[in-house]
């Protein structure tokens, strides 16, 4: 009995790889969730990752979570420091 190759659109193919780059899950476990063989799986990662060597890895969920706090506190600080140049400068000159 013969079966029928399955063919994936390159939509289905980047999800997959993402799920694997972006969460650092196991090959084995996303391709069981996506009910394709590892194998194939393995394929389309290991192509990922040749073509995009030289890049910096994208943010995991954790990371990208704590830049997104972060980028909200320095938001934060650089108005109370604005704030504080303001109030600075308006004693500075009340003194004179």
């Amino acid at each position: 009995m013969t079966q029928k190759r399955r063919k994936f659109s390159p939509e289905f193919k980047e999800e997959a790889v993402r799920m694997v780059i972006e969460t650092s899950r196991p090959i084995s476990d996303v391709a069981r969730e996506l009910g394709i063989l590892e194998g194939t799986l393995g394929t389309w990662v290991a192509t990922y990752r040749r073509a995009h060597a030289g890049e910096a890895p994208p943010p995991t969920a954790d990371e990208g979570i704590r830049l997104h706090e972060l980028e909200r506190q320095n938001r934060e600080l650089r108005m109370e420091n604005e704030f504080l140049k303001k109030a600075a400068a308006y004693f500075a000159k009340d003194h004179r």
